[in-house]
């Protein structure tokens, strides 16, 4: 769990750096691309738009859902650029987590003055 909190300190930093330079009020393809960025250069693997398959009663449904950014195949990003976070946005990540049987998540909302404000970790 140690590795865990150390790579999601370092996501965060990432994210940190990806808002100092660009500020709120661009669209969530923006940050994604820059946050990729920093990761990469950070020498930290991820994945991203990662397909996320349903398997209903055994059958494998392809719903067009796509995690943001999977890092090192252990922690879902969703990322928003948006006003407020609502409650539909935490189900989605805490969906997004259950589906791809991981344990942690960032939801991290660019789209706020002070990032600490938008940044929002669950671990199921």
């Amino acid at each position: 769990m140690e590795d865990i909190n150390q790579l999601t300190y370092q996501i965060i930093g990432c994210a940190y750096e990806v808002h100092h330079i660009l500020g709120p009020g661009l669209l969530e393809s923006t940050y994604e691309t820059c946050l990729c960025y920093e990761l990469e250069k950070a020498g930290i693997k991820y994945e991203k738009q990662k397909e996320l398959i349903i398997n209903y009663k055994g059958v494998r449904l392809d719903n067009g859902y796509r995690i943001d950014i999977l890092v090192e195949n252990n922690i879902v990003i969703e990322l928003k650029s948006v006003e407020a976070l609502l409650p539909v946005h935490t189900a989605q990540i805490m969906t997004y987590i259950k589906l791809s049987k991981k344990r942690i998540g960032l939801l991290i909302n660019f789209n706020v003055t002070n990032l600490q404000n938008g940044i929002h970790r669950y671990i199921i």
